[in-house]
């Protein structure tokens, strides 16, 4: 028996989840605090000059004789263009999107429940024939039920850390007046309300709908975590279509305001002049920000889901013991407490005064939560779980001690770090492989471009050991269950893991609107290097994000293969074979599609900027302002008419081989795409952030090396530019995309499993 009781836990899993809502409402407040109206700087009264975080000081600077009062005016404008940007396009793609998703929904009740021929009548259970368990009509209904709640939960996820994100950019611009440690906190704290928003909702939307299933299912278990599975299903396939079309969207209008900009009229990076710069900040939020929230949530839901349905034929299962079936919930609770108190850290116990102290402050987040987390895994496997139980393992059952689960959490989450520190490594210019990078820029593009391939192939290599080595040690351990709670360690810390991820597109938009509002060059240094340090934290979230979900899938793929009654997947059979190269196939077939639609749209924005630049009189001189809306209609409407076949073909392919081919050939499918997707994933991000970071290693010369390659507008920054151009699409499309493909894939066939298992194979039936 475990010792925490069966009503400690239904108290502990949503107080935990309360207390995250609580604490992103707190930091919301503690950002509001900063005012994007002009009386704010009115001078402070005495005695109200004694708070750390900055509140009521004097400006450091006043502005280099610009007047404080209009640039905090132009601030605020910034801002609303922005916010309104990013508000219209996302509304523009949940129209698309629900439709999609009501339509998938009665796709799902119909499979589902034509299984049994819709009876309602009990049926015998899988792994006790003796007794009844709930019909199959009542899968099919309950699963329609969680995958739009988790759809539903996926697109508030998105769309609420857009709000923030929008509502914070120019609070950071105006906070760097003071220093750089105050852009810094304002900045983090956006971010962390994002982290604790989306990692307190998850958790309590799954918690909710479990006791709410419960009152129906009772003891069917296996029924009811069976149902559930749609819950990451809704979750992933929003977070597709948020992915592909924030991607698309974002890149279109930053690779046409590259172009023409920087390259061709060698006007500074978010100059006003340039009329794709409004539709490249939204984008920063609609992709990065929408985007990869909805798309940890959706790896955080599957992996929940994955180890609850292994759970469900384990011995706490069958025996019914509410705590230990709850432990992956458990470990997402006492993660939202441990990234509590690292934020704390970051805002509160230390202040930065600098500069270099950023990067450090950032991967000191990291450190802290992973360390913390290993010690709250160790207290929750101890109370949570009975002192040795047995797990269901391909026929046959394994037994399992409490320290062996804490061993596979603990190894996921270590991996976790490992994986974020190697990619940091690959794409720090701190470090010599982006310098070598930007060295390359001396003798031009191609060797800039060559460099930063081999950097991408280089960087696959630690982080798929690291996946090795989790897998080996958890599946040894505690066999698929083992696979999937080592996913839930990897993503324990998502809170922190979001909040550094989302502080990247907040401090890139505040330089933006810095230049666009016309503040000093001194304003400008801190925002960029409040943006450079961003940089590389967003691809460390990518690292994350792709490593849960080679964890993820794989434990999605054991499930499956549980759940389809596939005693053996033999590679050397026909059947599993096509599976097998088709399925690697598909991540290359997909990056085409996504890599030509960014291509295609950045082609229409390209001509309309150039339009604008060579018909309206005036506008290089700044005398009047271009035609922004043209661009970000531009971005809105080939994003949301090329994220369709992208999304269609993750979507249906499960369904035609399922259907047509039957599970073992899927089986093969799913396993091809995992293997092929995490190394192209990983290698497209790397090499995306590598160029961009070494183009920002260039433009800021803080070394005498960086010196030698600049200024901007040099023949070297002109070849830094293009390889960061070709690596926008790769590191916020492609790249993160494709881990999206690998769980979605995964989640929809077991999902589907019962009905693929009973009606699929058709072709080998004719045959």
């Amino acid at each position: 028996m475990a010792l925490l009781s069966e009503l400690a836990t239904e108290i502990v899993i949503p107080v935990c989840a309360v207390i995250g809502i609580a604490f992103s409402f707190v930091q919301f407040i503690l950002v509001s605090r900063v005012k994007v109206t002009p009386e704010r700087h009115a001078p402070p009264q005495s005695g109200n000059n004694n708070n750390k975080n900055g509140y009521g000081e004097y400006l450091i600077e006043e502005e280099d004789g610009i007047n404080d009062q209009n640039v905090v005016v132009k601030c605020a404008e910034i801002q609303n263009a922005i916010s309104e940007g990013a508000t219209s396009f996302l509304f523009t793609e949940y129209q698309y999107v629900g439709v999609f998703m009501v339509a998938f929904a009665i796709l799902i009740f119909l499979f589902l429940g034509s299984v049994k021929g819709f009876s309602t009548k009990n049926q015998p259970c899988t792994y006790d024939a003796e007794k009844l368990c709930k019909p199959a009509l009542a899968t099919a209904i309950f699963s329609t039920v969680s995958f739009v709640l988790g759809a539903l939960t996926s697109v508030l996820s998105g769309y609420l850390g857009m709000k923030i994100a929008t509502y914070a950019n120019a609070r950071t611009t105006l906070e760097a007046r003071k220093g750089v440690g105050k852009a810094f906190i304002t900045a983090f704290r956006s971010g962390a309300v994002m982290g604790f928003l989306l990692a307190a909702n998850g958790l309590l939307v799954l918690y909710i709908t479990i006791n709410l299933f419960k009152l129906y299912y009772g003891d069917d278990w296996e029924g009811l975590f069976e149902a559930i599975t749609g819950y990451g299903l809704g979750g992933s396939s929003m977070a597709l279509f948020g992915r592909v079309g924030g991607g698309i969207y974002t890149k279109a209008a930053d690779v046409g305001a590259d172009l023409v900009g920087k390259v061709e009229r060698n006007i500074p990076e978010d100059d006003p002049r340039n009329p794709a710069v409004i539709a490249d900040n939204v984008g920063d939020n609609v992709g990065d920000i929408a985007g990869m929230g909805s798309d940890l949530f959706g790896s955080y839901a599957e992996s929940s889901c994955a180890a609850l349905v292994v759970a469900s034929i384990s011995s706490f299962g069958i025996n019914h013991e509410f705590t230990a079936m709850c432990y992956p919930l458990l470990i997402s609770s006492m993660g939202i407490l441990v990234c509590l108190i690292t934020t704390l850290f970051a805002t509160d116990f230390f202040e930065i005064k600098a500069v270099k102290e950023i990067e450090p402050a950032l991967k000191k987040q990291l450190i802290i939560s992973t360390v913390l987390m290993t010690v709250g895994i160790a207290i929750v496997s101890w109370v949570a779980l009975p002192s040795s139980f047995t797990i269901y393992n391909f026929g046959v059952q394994k037994v399992v001690k409490n320290w062996e689960l804490f061993l596979c959490v603990g190894v996921g989450l270590w991996a976790g770090l490992v994986i974020g520190f190697v990619t940091e490594y690959y794409t720090s210019n701190a470090y010599s492989p982006v310098q070598d990078v930007a060295d390359s820029c001396r003798t031009g593009a191609a060797t800039n471009v060559i460099f930063g391939l081999a950097l991408g192939y280089k960087s696959v290599i630690i982080p798929i050991f690291a996946i090795a080595v989790s897998i080996f040690v958890s599946f040894s351990f505690a066999a698929m269950y083992g696979i999937a709670v080592a996913a839930l360690g990897m993503l324990s810390t998502i809170a922190t893991g979001l909040a550094i991820d989302a502080y990247g597109p907040i401090s890139d938009n505040a330089g933006g609107i810095a230049e666009m509002a016309g503040m000093s060059h001194r304003i400008r240094e801190r925002t960029d290097a409040l943006d450079a340090a961003g940089n590389t934290t967003a691809a460390i979230g990518k690292g994350f994000a792709i490593g849960s979900a080679a964890l993820v899938s794989l434990a999605l793929f054991g499930a499956f293969v549980s759940r389809a009654a596939i005693s053996t997947v033999d590679v050397l059979t026909p059947k599993v074979f096509i599976g097998l190269i088709v399925g690697a196939m598909l991540p290359y077939w997909f990056s085409a599609m996504t890599m030509k639609s960014v291509g295609s749209a950045a082609l229409k924005m390209v001509e309309e900027v150039r339009r604008q630049f060579n018909t309206i009189p005036g506008l290089m001189e700044g005398l009047v302002k271009p035609d922004y809306a043209t661009c970000v209609k531009i971005s809105t409407d080939a994003s949301i008419k090329e994220m369709i076949p992208p999304g269609a073909l993750v979507m249906l392919t499960p369904l035609i081989v399922g259907i047509f081919f039957g599970v073992e050939t899927l089986s093969g499918v799913l396993a091809g795409s995992l293997v092929s997707g995490v190394q192209i994933a990983i290698s497209a991000s790397n090499t995306g952030g590598a160029w961009d970071n070494a183009k920002k290693y260039i433009e800021a010369g803080a070394s005498e090396h960086a010196r030698s390659l600049g200024p901007k507008g040099s023949d070297p920054h002109k070849a830094a530019v293009i390889g960061d151009t070709i690596g926008d699409p790769l590191k916020d499309t492609s790249g993160p995309s494709l881990n999206i493909l690998i769980k979605l894939m995964a989640v929809e066939s077991l999902v589907f499993a019962p009905f693929f298992a009973t009606h699929g194979g058709l072709l080998f039936k004719i045959f």
